[in-house]
């Protein structure tokens, strides 16, 4: 049952239109994107699993999870205090606190949280720029989710391995130009690097988010899906955009 929770300044609840689940985004501030939908339906969640997702920001991708799969429990790590406090109150507000918990932390010390090795799945929709690329933006928590300023790539990856089970996933949305170091840093840190799926806007243009899935301790083999096109020619939704998003429900 939803609960009345508080909005503060320029706050709103958005339906997801996924089991009545709603979200308390901010209008100022930093909303999530196609990219956090995309990479939450492209995790393949086991019965009774439990996730941590490194970098939750609203909390968007947990309550994707949470929609869509039968799971033990999700820890959303967030690190901006602002930010996690929206996420804690979308959870909240679904009347999930018993399946979904914000840890308002560095995921650098999540280790002081969650043990070793205890986790099924560990997602991520980390910061797509490099520290010191790109213009900073003076909204820090912009700036903070766009930009590698606390915890970069191999961070986020060093420290999914630590958490995960033998045989345990790692799902992650990022930028194609990062692709080389991405797959350096999931090799050296044990996590095998098995399928990749990259997104298109449109069909005539080239790839700009890729989906990359591994699994700790895996034999090498790597599956690149056929692709996934945002838009037609036409500028309208694709079908399986259309499905992604329940449009067509």
């Amino acid at each position: 049952m939803m609960k009345d929770v508080f909005l503060k300044k320029n706050e709103r609840i958005d339906d997801l239109q996924l089991k009545g689940l709603k979200i308390i985004q901010n209008t100022k501030g930093f909303c999530f994107g196609i990219d956090a939908v995309l990479l939450a339906n492209f995790c393949e969640i086991k019965l009774d699993s439990t996730v941590v997702d490194l970098g939750t920001g609203t909390g968007i991708i947990p309550l994707i999870i949470y929609g869509k799969n039968e799971i033990n429990k999700i820890y959303g790590i967030e690190i901006q205090q602002e930010v996690a406090d929206m996420a804690e109150r979308s959870v909240e507000l679904n009347g999930l606190e018993e399946n979904i918990k914000i840890l308002n932390m560095d995921l650098r010390n999540i280790e002081e949280v969650i043990k070793v090795n205890s986790i099924d799945v560990v997602v991520s929709n980390p910061p797509y720029m490099d520290k010191g690329t790109g213009i900073i933006n003076p909204n820090d928590k912009k700036a903070i989710s766009r930009h590698e300023i606390r915890g970069g790539l191999e961070d986020i990856i060093e420290k999914a391995k630590r958490l995960l089970k033998h045989n345990g996933r790692f799902y992650m949305i990022h930028r194609p130009n990062r692709l080389v170091d991405i797959l350096y840093y999931l090799r050296k840190h044990k996590l095998e690097p098995k399928t990749l799926r990259f997104i298109h806007s449109k069909m005539s243009e080239a790839p700009n988010l890729v989906l990359i899935k591994s699994i700790k301790a895996a034999k090498p083999e790597l599956k690149i899906e056929a692709p996934l096109y945002v838009y037609n020619e036409d500028g309208e939704y694709t079908n399986e955009i259309h499905e992604i998003y329940g449009l067509d429900d």
